[in-house]
């Protein structure tokens, strides 16, 4: 058996402007199958997850230079 998608996500490689982005949406949009498209605007708590996860990176980066 097969699995059913009912949503997609499409993750941007770095914060876009709206105007920017509007192209984007619209040729989403005009794939076959594609029912609508929203944006999601960044907020704090989106800012927050990528410091964090920065943070992580740079912390292991440091503990590997650390150990040689």
């Amino acid at each position: 058996m097969t699995d059913r998608y009912n949503a997609l996500i499409v993750v941007l490689e770095k914060d876009t402007r709206d105007d920017d982005a509007e192209k984007i949406i619209e040729i989403i949009k005009s794939l076959k199958g594609v029912s609508d498209v929203t944006g999601n605007v960044v907020d704090h708590d989106s800012y927050v997850a990528q410091i964090r996860v920065t943070q992580k990176v740079v912390d292991k980066l440091f503990a590997i230079i650390n150990d040689l």
